[in-house]
C-alpha cells in the first residue's frame, strides 16, 4: 500500500509572517488586509515584489515585477522590506511542529514541505481530518495559514495544496485526476513555464488533460525529454522525482495558546502535564529518547523566553519530562501572565541506543510500563479513553 503524502505550503510566507512580527510589535493594523507587499528598498524605489497580499492583487500587483510598476497600478501600496533570517526561524517553528505528527519530512522551500502521514488518535485514521487538525494546530499556535494537499505521491499533493487558497484541505488522489486537474490550463501543471506553455498551446495542447492524451513521442520531438516528464506528471506519474531533502526531527515538541491567559502556578502545571504528555508519547512513537528538555513561555505581551536543562539519563518517560518541565518553569516564571506554554525535547538517541540499566529503579520500571500500556489504550480506542484525575475538572 503506497504511503499518503501532505504537501504543506504556507499560503503568502513572506507576508503572513510579517504581519505577525508586526502585530506582535504593537502594530494595529494587519497588512494582510490591506494593499500590501513584501519587496525591495522602497526609499530607492528598487527591486521587485515577492509577496503580496489579496487586496494588492485586486489591484493586478505581481510576484516578481519591479516595485516601480506594481507602484504605477497601486500608488498607496504599501511596502515592507523582507527579513530573511526572521522567515527562516518562522520556517523552523513549522518544521518542529510538524515533526509531532510524523518522524518523516521532507523541506522543498522555506515555505513548503513534504510529509508522510502517520496516524494519530485524534484523527481516527483519516488522513482528511488529520491534515485539517495540523492545519489548524498551525493557524493557532503559529499565527499563519497553510494549504495541506493530499495524495499518495509528491507530485499530486503539491497540485493538490495549490487548488483554492487559502486554509485549505484538498485531495487529489489518482482516481479523482480527470475531474480535478485535466481541466486546468496546461500552464497549472507543475514543472511547465512560460516558454514550455506556449510551445504546448502552439501544438493546440491547452489544457493538462491535452496533454495527458497527446502522444509522448510528439512533445519529445518538440521538447526533447522534458516533454516526457510533463507528459508522466498530466497522468498523475511521477517517475521522475521531486527533489526534496530530508528533514530528521532535531527535536520533539508541543506548545498550546491558553484561552485565557494563566496567572496560577497549579494551572500552569496542569497545562505542562498535558504537554508531557503528549510530548513523550510521541517519543515513544518515534522510538526516540530526549537527551534535552526546554520550557517555554509567552506571556501576555508578546514576550517569549525559554529555557532547557540536560537529563541526566536521555528518557521518554512522561513522568520525567514532566519532572524537568516542572522544575524549569519553577526557576525563571516570575508570575506575569502565560499566554503560551510549550515543552520541546532535544539531543535524540535511538532507544536501542542506550543500555538499560540492570540497577533502574523499580518505580521507574513501573512508570515505564504504564507509559506502555497507557500508549497502546489510546492507540486503540482514542486519547480520550484514559483521562488523568486531575482532568476532569
Amino acid at each position: 500500500m503506497n504511503p499518503i503524502i501532505f504537501h504543506i505550503d504556507v499560503n503568502s510566507a513572506y507576508l503572513s509572517w510579517t504581519a505577525i512580527r508586526l502585530l506582535a510589535q504593537g502594530e494595529s493594523v494587519d497588512i494582510r488586509t490591506i494593499p500590501s507587499a513584501i519587496g525591495g528598498d522602497i526609499s530607492k524605489r528598487r527591486g521587485v515584489i515577492l509577496a503580496k497580499s489579496i487586496p494588492a492583487k485586486a489591484f493586478q500587483v505581481t510576484t516578481g515585477e519591479p516595485i516601480t510598476d506594481a507602484l504605477k497600478k497601486c500608488p498607496h501600496l504599501h511596502i515592507v522590506q523582507p527579513d530573511h533570517s526572521y522567515y527562516q526561524q518562522c520556517s523552523h517553528q513549522m518544521l518542529d511542529l510538524l515533526s509531532q505528527y510524523s518522524p518523516d519530512i521532507h523541506p522543498y522551500s522555506i515555505d513548503e514541505c513534504f510529509m508522510t502521514y502517520v496516524s494519530f488518535p485524534e484523527d481516527g485514521g483519516s488522513p482528511v481530518t488529520g491534515a485539517h487538525i495540523i492545519r489548524k494546530h498551525i493557524r493557532d499556535s503559529l499565527g499563519f495559514t497553510v494549504n495541506i494537499g493530499i495524495s499518495t505521491n509528491r507530485l499530486l499533493a503539491k497540485m493538490a495544496s495549490d487548488f483554492t487558497k487559502p486554509d485549505r484541505v484538498h485531495t487529489l488522489f489518482p482516481e479523482e485526476i480527470p475531474q480535478k486537474m485535466w481541466p486546468l490550463p496546461v500552464r497549472d501543471l507543475f514543472m511547465v513555464g512560460k516558454s514550455s506553455a506556449r510551445t504546448l498551446e502552439l501544438l493546440g495542447i491547452k489544457t493538462i488533460g491535452d496533454l495527458a492524451h497527446t502522444d509522448p513521442a510528439i512533445l519529445t520531438s518538440h521538447l526533447k525529454s522534458h516533454g516526457q516528464t510533463i507528459w508522466e506528471y498530466a497522468n498523475g506519474l511521477e517517475y521522475t522525482p521531486i527533489d526534496a531533502k530530508r528533514h530528521t526531527a532535531k527535536g520533539i515538541g508541543n506548545s498550546t495558546t491558553l484561552s485565557s491567559d494563566v496567572t496560577e502556578r497549579a494551572a500552569a502545571l496542569k497545562v505542562l502535564l498535558s504537554l508531557s504528555e503528549s510530548v513523550s508519547s510521541r517519543l515513544r512513537r518515534a522510538g526516540q529518547l530526549a537527551g534535552m528538555v526546554s520550557v517555554e513561555i509567552k506571556f501576555h505581551n508578546f514576550h517569549t523566553v525559554s529555557h532547557q536543562t540536560l537529563l541526566r539519563t536521555p528518557s521518554q518517560s512522561t513522568d520525567t519530562i514532566y519532572s524537568y518541565a516542572c522544575r524549569l518553569f519553577d526557576e525563571f516564571w516570575d508570575g506575569t501572565p502565560i499566554r503560551l506554554l510549550g515543552i520541546r525535547t532535544s539531543k535524540m538517541s535511538g532507544q536501542d541506543t542506550v543500555q538499560m540499566n540492570l540497577f533502574e529503579p523499580e518505580t521507574s520500571q513501573k512508570l515505564r510500563k504504564l507509559d506502555k500500556a497507557l500508549d497502546d489504550i489510546r492507540r486503540k480506542y482514542g486519547k480520550d479513553a484514559v483521562v488523568r484525575g486531575s482532568f476532569l475538572k
